[in-house]
């Protein structure tokens, strides 16, 4: 077996357990916070590795889909823009959350998506070029799109501006994913193996820093766990919910194939609440970082027993194209 077999092999051993990696790693920081308190400097410079290796899955092809396209892309975009912020809103305020946890659920919602809905739109047999199309859409708008949200919807409560925030999703989001677009692009001229191994590679290294960033949280957040845990998760199961089943039916109303009505489900659903828990920490607070990392275990769950739903019932028309990017 060569080495690049064993690092195929180890990610995808990675990516199968994800889910109890991260309830293991919670467990134990829950137990014993300090084991996992020191990563809080470290959680800002992990999303951006997470998100460097969102970048080595795109190619030239992903954009030209964006104008091949353009309805599907934008109905899906737009459907998340507006639905999981202003669903986010209305749940804080139906459940009456404390002003940190509401900033959470907040950004959450005004977060762009994330590559785990591009992995489940491939298990779920939806349309992944279109995932692709879209994750990359709302990544790239995120600078623009979050802050605008997240200053409009909790403005009142916050003490950081649109422009701070749209300097820091910049560094953290925009730049990472276009360095990795274009280390991509030249190693895939220039070296394709080294392309492949990285493309092997980033998966394990993504769940590895989306296990300690949600570890990191979870410790840092114990006594507002203990606290408030019950409302918080009510939000983030009922949010999820929200987006699961609107990206579904906004699918259906306008026509799409099943193929592609699942992958707006996946796409509005599962948002990259890596970026909610890292602004939410740079920005505010531990227990306002607790929301997103609650959502990032509570997505991949309800996430893949979509798509193994999905996976048993054949789309009519499936268009989809048989390419994994790494998960977020």
């Amino acid at each position: 077996m060569s080495a690049l077999d064993t690092v195929r092999r180890v990610s995808d051993f990675a990516n199968r357990y994800f889910v109890v990696w991260v309830l293991a790693a919670s467990g134990v920081a829950l137990a014993v916070p300090s084991a996992f308190t020191w990563i809080e400097p470290y959680i800002t410079p992990l999303l951006g590795v997470i998100m460097l290796g969102m970048g080595l899955t795109l190619q030239p092809d992903d954009f030209r889909r964006l104008v091949e396209q353009p309805r599907d892309v934008a109905i899906g975009a737009v459907t998340q823009w507006v639905v999981m912020p202003v669903a986010a809103y209305a749940l804080t305020v139906a459940l009456s959350l404390p002003t940190e946890l509401a900033i959470g659920v907040v950004l959450v919602g005004a977060a762009p998506g994330g590559t785990a809905s591009n992995v489940m739109t491939y298990l779920g047999k939806g349309d992944v070029a279109l995932s692709v199309a879209i994750t990359t859409v709302t990544t790239l708008a995120a600078p623009i799109v979050m802050p605008a949200w997240v200053v409009f919807l909790a403005g009142e409560q916050l003490n950081v501006t649109f422009a701070q925030m749209f300097s820091s999703i910049v560094q953290v989001v925009f730049l990472p994913v276009v360095a990795g677009f274009a280390l991509r692009y030249v190693l895939d001229r220039e070296a394709p193996d080294i392309a492949e191994a990285g493309l092997d590679v980033f998966p394990a290294v993504s769940v590895v820093a989306i296990v300690a960033i949600v570890a990191a949280v979870v410790g840092l957040s114990k006594a507002t766990i203990l606290t408030a845990g019950a409302a918080v998760a009510v939000a983030v199961v009922a949010h999820n919910a929200i987006g699961l089943g609107t990206g579904y039916g906004v699918g259906r109303l306008t026509g799409m194939s099943e193929d592609r009505t699942r992958t707006c489900a996946f796409e509005v659903g599962l948002q990259n609440s890596g970026l909610a828990v890292a602004l939410a920490t740079s920005f505010f607070s531990p227990a306002a970082a607790l929301p997103p990392a609650l959502f990032s275990v509570w997505h991949n769950v309800t996430g893949p027993a979509l798509a193994s739903y999905f996976s048993r019932n054949e789309p009519a028309s499936n268009e989809s194209v048989a390419r994994v990017p790494g998960d977020d």
